[in-house]
């Protein structure tokens, strides 16, 4: 019998990838879309005339408005071009399911390769290879240690504005206390000769306040000891630590370690890609994306210098269907989570997300829904959202899952945002709570909650509810900047949902919410232009520091990538020239060039060949702290480099000092000083006004200021004093509930107070730099009545005051055990300074704790 086989046709050519779509030739199956969008033709028609050769290209394709099907058509054309293989990935395996059947349904020949590479099927493994198909896969398949997919011509990358959450986690060790103590303790044992003894015991011994809430930031390359004993330790580990340390490895003293009592992850500042042969070798990457933005989060992101982007053709995006916003913390009655169930009960079929652990986001889901409802989770969706989109009720909790679920149509009508969405993993953490550097997630943040809000809404006639619940999220949407850097359609839906809210009876949000879901004459009558009139008034404007971020991210990848190789001085070089242009950005990356600059000081110390270098090393530090100011209360806990002068104290810090060391010499009892402690401690859990108010004053106290309740009418409520040097003004509120906003007169009355104090001392003004701070569980402002105050009027939780209660609490308990006995005065200040600095309670960090919410915008 004669050998028999089919010679292998040149598939046909076409100019574009929208001629290929429009030509019929791919098999599509009566389940495909009818047609392109206009947007979706622009986007891949410009893409074939101009950017075929651009190495990274990202595209815009806003939420809602279909990135799949032109991500495939773009792929499809390519690999017609017989130029080797192309790659499609997705954040999770069940969008990679998902792109999978959208590619068979629009008649693409594509593949799955998920999951472990000796579970591929070798015929479909072979045609991806060969370009005979479209390999359809995952990022954590293109970025591990030992990725076992072909070099491709092409990698389209869908979702890309979620690459840190899926790229930059890959490189890096996390481990989790509650999940691997063992693997904890071990790490923590290696890091010990950074940390002192009281914060390891804190770090060992049940959760507090200080240690629970704080996340450490820890260079070990700079002492070689730690270096080396920590490669060591993390070598031992087992599955799955050791494959994540396989990706660093090589890198591990370019790394930075964020310690947290909850965890520890250990990572490079940006993921080292450019050792990833399957993305660095790619002849082109491209990423989709639902927003471009300006400030570098994607180069940051996916470790690429240069990424150039392709915005919409159209500057007025697709509408993606209409959102109802409601914030049930703005409404009146002071039962959100109660409000927020009965919407969840209009339907009995809602999707919740949160940034919290699946547990929690499952719990928080449980308490949203009725007895006889179904609670679903991760799991029950992993093969695909089938079983809660056919179902007839149902509650789904999903924990850091913002985007890539699509459920459209009545599929589900109500999505739940539980809190704000600025801390996925400890680096974050440290960059928004401990480093100031919320500017640098600004973009990240935005995405995640512009991707959330749209998973219900796929299509131009879609309809949902959102329900925004939280005050840390209501308080982000009530800032008009951050409104402002939304696309107009969005600020409208979300402005007409602030005015629905605020103050309403619960009855009638859910009156309107019934309306709005059955979206008949009534709404498209009242509703609806209403809406159209915030729009029209609408216009997007970037964040603040947005371009001088997007200016520093090149040379920021460009110094990691030395870094991680151990090209020290280069890398050095490099982020000064970051920090540099991050300066541009004015106040508000003050914060993140303080930390580029400590970065640079500390690499350039690792190269130093010579003392010029060196000192060279310790002025950037120096000017690091100058740049943070009290931003910078974490770079106190940085252990000195070498031939490093210790850093002063600040002038109000020298002050506290002083008088807690004059304090311990008098006549202490030290069983009295605990009495009051606790007593101090329980009166701040009060909500009752007399005796909230005077803990406070014995919180000021123990702080070392001079504290006091001013007399007369309208006053503050507690001053403290730390001589000439700054002051603090606090208006306690605290027997005010969660619920609603932070009345106007509330802000008035904390404006005149500094002036009041300084009134009272015969001078002209406060010390420069003097905050008045108003203590309320209410930590959202009306947009209207924030410009009312003054710029520095600060708003603070109950809770932060107890956390610091608690801190200093910790300090004078082992002030009073260790201290008392040390003779020398030089030596008992060291000790005092110490041990305040340990706990986060000199002047400096204690006014930078409680003035993270300016109530100003803009400033």
């Amino acid at each position: 019998m004669a050998f028999q086989g089919k010679i292998k046709r040149t598939q046909q050519q076409f100019p574009s990838p929208e001629e290929l779509y429009l030509s019929g030739t791919l098999p599509r199956t009566t389940a495909a879309v009818d047609a392109l969008w206009v947007h979706q033709g622009d986007v891949i028609r410009a893409y074939a005339e101009r950017h075929l050769e651009t190495p990274d290209l990202a595209l815009e394709l806003p939420t809602g408005t279909g990135k799949t099907i032109p991500g495939l058509l773009l792929a499809e054309w390519v690999r017609r071009r017989s130029e080797g293989p192309v790659i499609y990935a997705t954040p999770t395996k069940q969008l990679a399911r998902q792109v999978l059947a959208a590619a068979r349904r629009e008649g693409v020949p594509s593949h799955l390769l998920i999951g472990g590479h000796r579970s591929w099927d070798l015929v479909e493994e072979s045609a991806v290879a060969g370009a005979e198909a479209i390999g359809i896969t995952t990022y954590s398949t293109i970025f591990n240690s030992s990725p076992k997919l072909p070099e491709p011509r092409l990698i389209v990358l869908d979702d890309a504005h979620a690459g840190e959450q899926f790229v930059g986690a890959e490189y890096g060790v996390t481990i989790h206390r509650h999940r691997d103590g063992e693997a904890y303790e071990a790490v923590l044992s290696a890091l010990a000769p950074f940390l002192s003894g009281l914060l390891l015991q804190r770090l060992r011994g049940e959760p507090d306040p200080g240690a629970h809430h704080q996340v450490r930031l820890l260079l070990p390359a700079i002492n070689p000891k730690v270096l080396s004993k920590l490669d060591a330790v993390l070598a031992a580990l087992p599955e799955p630590h050791m494959f994540q340390f396989a990706m660093i490895r090589a890198g591990l003293a370019s790394c930075c370690v964020y310690l947290s009592y909850g965890g520890i992850q250990i990572r490079p500042m940006m993921p080292p890609t450019f050792e990833n042969r399957i993305f660095s070798r790619a002849g082109q990457r491209i990423y989709l994306s639902a927003t471009l933005g300006s400030g570098g989060d994607l180069e940051r992101a996916f470790g690429r210098a240069q990424i150039d982007r392709m915005p919409l053709p159209t500057k007025t995006p697709p509408r993606s269907g209409r959102r109802l916003f409601v914030f049930p913390d703005l409404t009146a009655g002071g039962d959100a989570l109660g409000l927020a169930r009965r919407i969840v009960g209009v339907t009995n079929k809602a999707l919740v997300l949160s940034q919290e652990t699946l547990a929690q986001t499952k719990a928080l889901a449980s308490v949203l829904t009725a007895d006889s409802v179904q609670v679903m989770g991760r799991d029950d969706v992993e093969q695909g959202l089938d079983v809660f989109a056919k179902a007839p009720t149902g509650v789904l909790g999903l924990a850091n899952r913002y985007d890539g679920l699509d459920l459209p149509g009545e599929a589900c009508r109500v999505v739940v945002l539980g809190g704000k969405p600025d801390a996925v993993g400890l680096q974050e953490k440290f960059l928004s709570q401990r480093a100031e550097a919320n500017a640098a997630l600004a973009e990240r943040l935005r995405t995640r909650i512009v991707q959330g809000v749209g998973r219900c809404t796929r299509g131009p006639n879609d309809y949902a509810v959102v329900v925004v619940l939280g005050s840390d999220i209501t308080r982000y949407f009530s800032r008009p900047e951050n409104r402002a850097a939304l696309e107009p359609e969005l600020q409208a839906e979300v402005e007409f949902g602030w005015q629905n809210s605020r103050g309403a009876n619960p009855d009638e949000v859910i009156e309107n919410i019934e309306m709005f879901l059955e979206h008949e004459d009534s709404w498209r009558e009242d509703g609806e232009p209403l809406v159209a009139e915030f729009r029209q008034d609408a216009v997007k404007v970037e964040s603040p520091g947005a371009d001088a971020l997007g200016n520093s991210a090149g040379p920021e990848v460009e110094a990691c990538h030395l870094a991680f190789q151990g090209e020290w001085v280069a890398a050095s070089e490099q982020l000064q020239e970051a920090a540099r242009r991050v300066g541009a950005g004015g106040e508000s990356t003050r914060g993140y060039r303080g930390l580029l600059l400590y970065l640079s000081g500390a690499w350039l110390h690792l190269g130093a060949e010579d003392e010029i270098q060196r000192a060279r090393a310790r002025e950037l530090v120096r000017q690091a702290a100058a740049a943070s100011d009290v931003r910078g209360i974490w770079l106190k806990e940085m252990p000195e480099l070498p031939g490093t002068e210790e850093v002063p104290l600040t002038s109000m810090d020298v002050v506290s000092v002083n008088a807690i060391v004059t304090r311990l010499r008098g006549r202490l009892r030290p069983n009295r000083v605990a009495d009051d402690l606790q007593k101090m401690r329980e009166a701040l859990a009060q909500d009752d006004s007399t005796v909230y108010e005077g803990g406070l004053t014995d919180l000021g106290s123990f702080l070392g200021a001079e504290a006091s309740k001013p007399k007369g009418q309208g006053r503050c409520d507690s001053a403290w004093v730390w001589g000439t040097t700054i002051w603090m003004t606090i208006e306690a509120k605290s027997e005010q509930h969660s619920d609603g906003l932070l009345p106007l007169h509330d802000i008035r009355q904390a404006n005149t107070q500094l002036d009041q104090l300084a009134a009272d001392r015969s001078l002209d003004h406060p010390p420069a730099g003097s905050p008045a701070i108003i203590v309320s569980n209410r930590l959202a402002i009306d947009p209207q009545h924030a410009p009312a105050a003054n710029a520095n009027v600060y708003l603070a939780s109950t809770e932060t005051i107890e956390q610091i209660a608690g801190d200093i609490s910790t300090v004078w308990s082992d002030l009073l055990t260790s201290a008392t006995g040390i003779q020398a005065d030089q030596t008992l200040r060291q000790y005092v300074r110490s041990t305040m600095t340990e706990h986060g309670c000199l002047p400096s960090q204690v006014i930078n704790r409680l003035t993270q919410n300016r109530i100003r915008p803009g400033d």
